[in-house]
């Protein structure tokens, strides 16, 4: 990841530092990951680890803000390290980054519980924004991640009314789906953050899904944005 110091990050305005931890075997793509997220002054890497095992420990250890973690790691692979690291620190954001290799990982990286999946090696502009949607508590998806999931997954359930949302609901989620947070929802279209909120969970209800990915993979596969 090349480094560029252009590039903003919009953490919530409540977000002093970020204290990020770094799991990476790959020692080039490891300090790629160090020197552009250091280049941001919100941002503070408090720790690095090679595999998950180490990861799972430094997460315990350090209690982190949140976590850029690779999938393919030796010892323990990076779902099961997410998903430890998610049990016993909820409050911890976990942004995985995945090769793209095979259909079954992504669909498993998905059910782990990180908040946002990034491809390996994608632009330091991507990173930010999941990062970024991450700690809104928002879930970014990136767009060739979804691209895979919805060639996998099977149909909505029939009982999302997907036919039901407002023309500002469905402009709602159009935005979720590119991976904006609701502080971002709310600049674009000129509304409230709280407003956004209710729209979300609006949505959310009339699709029938627990969290924003489900609502972006069945808003993608039924063909609503």
């Amino acid at each position: 990841m090349s480094q560029d110091n252009t590039l903003r990050l919009n953490l919530p305005a409540n977000t002093s530092v970020l204290r990020i931890l770094i799991v990476e075997d790959d020692p080039m793509m490891q300090l790629g990951l160090e020197q552009s997220l250091m280049a941001h002054p919100q941002l503070e890497i408090v720790g690095q680890a090679e595999d998950g095992y180490l990861g799972v420990q430094a997460a315990l250890k350090l209690k982190p803000d949140l976590v850029v973690m690779d999938i393919g790691l030796p010892r323990l692979d990076g779902i099961a390290a997410t998903q430890q690291i998610k049990a016993a620190l909820p409050e911890t954001h976990v942004v995985m980054l995945t090769s793209h290799q095979t259909d079954t990982e992504i669909i498993a990286a998905l059910s782990s519980g990180a908040d946002a999946y990034c491809i390996k090696g994608a632009s330091v502009e991507r990173l930010l924004s999941a990062i970024a949607a991450a700690v809104e508590g928002a879930t970014y998806l990136d767009p060739q991640v979804a691209r895979r999931v919805i060639d996998n997954l099977k149909p909505p359930s029939p009982s999302g009314n997907t036919a039901n949302l407002s023309q500002r609901e469905l402009e709602v989620l159009r935005l979720m789906v590119e991976g904006l947070s609701n502080p971002e929802i709310a600049q674009k279209l000129y509304l409230s953050p709280n407003t956004v909120k209710t729209h979300v969970r609006g949505i959310m209800n009339k699709l029938s899904v627990d969290d924003r990915v489900q609502a972006a993979v069945v808003a993608l596969r039924s063909g609503l944005v």
